[in-house]
């Protein structure tokens, strides 16, 4: 350490030491269970997720959400809802690192800064199924033990700037002469 030690301590705590950020964008296919004529409406439900730091430089996000699609069929003629459900695993890289962390032992926590969306749904495969363009983003923190150094302050009573004698305690004549002196009452024994 370049400065004194007596100046200084060292404070263990919790703090973010690492941050990544990933935006996935995929397109899912989905065979409906009869030949769509044309598409009515793509909702994407249902998302769960959870986070877990994979290595060194990558936290793994592991979830599941179901894409619900109504299509219309026999030449428009009915209506059916088709749902399937995904399953998904982004490795997301941590572009912000901080190699102090001084405990294997990591809490990650994991937002969804965009939640599962349907961007495109279309018919495609000559006509027999149906492609869904998908997009979901992740912010990811990483939580762990690291030292931070702490400047101790070493001035005592009679150098604090902020000592009592700073300010104007005293009591002036006008207060006095407002005190009531029988505020307390003594009680005398029996």
């Amino acid at each position: 350490m370049s400065f004194l030690e007596k100046d200084y301590r060292e404070i263990i705590t919790k703090a973010v030491c690492g941050k990544g950020k990933k935006f996935t964008q995929e397109t899912h296919s989905v065979t409906p269970s009869h030949r769509p004529t044309s598409i009515l409406g793509c909702w994407v439900i249902n998302h769960l997720y959870n986070a877990k730091k994979k290595s060194e430089d990558a936290v793994e996000v592991n979830g599941t959400f179901d894409i619900n699609i109504w299509y219309s069929y026999n030449d428009n003629t009915k209506t059916e809802v088709v749902t399937e459900r995904v399953t998904y695993c982004d490795i997301v890289p941590l572009s912000i690192k901080d190699d102090h962390c001084i405990s294997d032992e990591y809490d990650v926590i994991c937002k969804v800064t965009q939640q599962p969306n349907c961007l495109e749904c279309k018919i495609a495969g000559k006509g027999h199924k149906i492609n869904v363009d998908i997009e979901r983003e992740f912010l990811i923190q990483v939580i762990g033990e690291t030292k931070i150094y702490v400047r101790v302050d070493h001035k005592g009573p009679d150098n604090d700037d902020d000592d009592d004698d700073v300010w104007d305690f005293a009591v002036t004549d006008d207060e006095l002469d407002s005190v009531n002196p029988d505020f307390v009452e003594s009680k005398s024994k029996d």
